[in-house]
């Protein structure tokens, strides 16, 4: 029994989840539909929820910022999971989360809600200084006043793929092999995989009597840069870490944001938070509950095999909006999900079928319009780099299949009449797609083309920033083109 109510853990549970969207949100609701819980999720724009293959999944669109939504999005719930917070909106995210955690756990106690699950940060709380760190931990406390059992998590470093932690780890260490950095790479942390949180996460709805704050952590107790410095083993990168005083702490955001993807807004409370020792005091979650945390040698390893089998189910930017939100003829240069981009976009008087059907005739005999000779000599040096050049050509004059040679690209991914993924395979210091994707619009369509480049080191970098000057001509000639023939198709027909 808990609060007079029975729950037996045996038994489906009516869950909500909030913070669908984002890093860990997206992956907990197919782990709570594998056990059978029925599954509500609100989200502010359901529509980034549409690619996700969760079926029976309720899902109500509205911001947990509006009262209204609250009542709809917790009537019959027995168990809500409250996975949102504010930092990337900006100085005010503290006040912002307080007040949302405030009126969450008021309108959940008026609905009737039996108990809410809360993912916040570890960090003893007497010496807690981050306004990030406090901020989580204040968001605990305003649940809990409600009256509603609260089960709170804390955590320190999550390691995973995609994770906004792991992905600042990856890219300081994969770009810089000396590096210089602030006296916080000394402090102490307990680092845990993400797999172990999400875990802790299903598990919890199996002990209706739990409540209180859960410390959370793996079998690994390190500094910031045996952290970095494992990671680099791993990789069988060779670096070295010199660290000093930083006079203003923002300093270390900026150059978080600098050399990694993770945007300034984000960094910077991350980056403060990372001065105060976060390590597990209390080991109460290890006598709870049966989850047997991994090391972070482990959770590098699978993070890694993940990124590297292009399986990431989730990343840090994934709940952000998107770059150009809804400026469809917006040409973007910029970083995303770990990787340097440069994208098009453009409107297009034709169907999504004909314009698709324009994308596809690409290359081969036909050539690249827009600097085919550019593309030649590009296949030429290729092939001195003894690597496939453009000789292969492709299969059929205009039809594709997964799998298909494609001149130096191969099909990794085709669904008609909306996406196509080429994966590069000349020689080059990183990994590279080119992408097309294309999606009804008032006019006729909308087709977007991205080039997506992992790089490789310092060398990678210096690849990308000297292909921009060709990238500026030919990628704007290339979805010009498609544009123009998808046009003179539709006329045709």
């Amino acid at each position: 029994m808990l609060g007079g109510v029975d729950m037996n853990p045996a038994s489906p549970l009516r869950v909500l989840v909030t913070g669908a969207t984002g890093y860990i949100g997206g992956r907990l609701v197919p782990r709570l539909l594998a056990k059978g819980h029925h599954v509500r999720c609100v989200a502010r724009n359901p529509s980034r929820l549409e690619g996700y293959d969760w079926p029976g999944v309720e899902v109500i669109p509205g911001d947990l910022e509006e009262p209204a939504v609250f009542w709809r999005g917790l009537e019959n719930i027995d168990v809500a999971y409250y996975l949102v917070h504010s930092m990337a909106a900006g100085e005010a995210f503290r006040e912002r989360d307080r007040l949302m955690a405030i009126a969450f756990a008021e309108a959940a106690a008026e609905a009737g809600v039996k108990r809410i699950i809360y993912l916040g940060g570890l960090g003893d709380p007497h010496e807690v200084r981050s306004k990030h760190l406090v901020s989580r931990q204040e968001v605990g406390r305003c649940l809990a006043a409600s009256g509603v059992p609260v089960i709170e998590f804390r955590a320190a470093v999550i390691v995973g793929s995609g994770s906004a932690s792991f992905e600042i780890i990856r890219h300081i260490i994969e770009r810089m092999p000396v590096i210089v950095a602030p006296t916080w790479v000394n402090t102490k942390c307990q680092p845990i995989g993400i797999r172990s949180v999400l875990e802790y996460l299903v598990e919890a709805l199996d002990h209706p009597t739990a409540r209180g704050v859960y410390e959370i952590g793996g079998t690994d107790i390190l500094s910031y840069r045996e952290m970095m410095l494992r990671y680099a083993r791993i990789r069988g990168l060779s670096r070295f870490i010199v660290s000093f005083p930083v006079p203003r702490p923002e300093l270390s955001g900026h150059w978080v944001d600098l050399l990694t993807p993770v945007p300034f807004s984000i960094a910077q409370p991350l980056v403060e938070s990372l001065q105060t020792p976060v390590v597990v005091r209390d080991d109460r979650a290890r006598t709870t509950f049966s989850v047997a945390p991994t090391g972070y040698d482990a959770a590098v390893h699978l993070a890694l095999s993940r990124l590297e089998a292009d399986n990431v189910e989730t990343t840090w930017a994934s709940s952000l909006s998107s770059l150009t939100h809804d400026a469809s003829e917006a040409d973007v240069l910029g970083s995303h999900e770990g990787m340097l981009l440069d994208r098009r976009r453009r409107r297009v008087h034709a169907t999504p079928a004909t314009l698709f059907a324009a994308i596809c005739a690409l290359g081969g005999e036909e050539g690249w319009p827009a600097g085919n000779i550019l593309w030649q000599l590009r296949g030429i040096l290729d092939r001195m780099a003894g690597g496939v050049g453009m000789r292969r050509g492709r299969r059929h004059p205009y039809e594709l299949r997964i799998g298909d040679p494609l001149d130096f690209w191969r099909v990794e991914a085709l669904e008609e009449p909306h996406l196509l993924r080429l994966r590069a395979e000349m020689k080059m210091p990183g990994r590279a797609w080119l992408q097309f994707e294309v999606r009804p619009d008032r006019v006729g369509s909308r087709v977007e083309l991205t080039a997506f480049f992992e790089p490789r080191g310092i060398l990678g970098y210096l690849y990308w920033y000297a292909m921009l000057p060709f990238h500026r001509f030919i990628f704007p000639g290339m979805i010009g083109a498609v544009k123009k023939r998808a046009q003179a198709a539709q006329l045709e027909e």
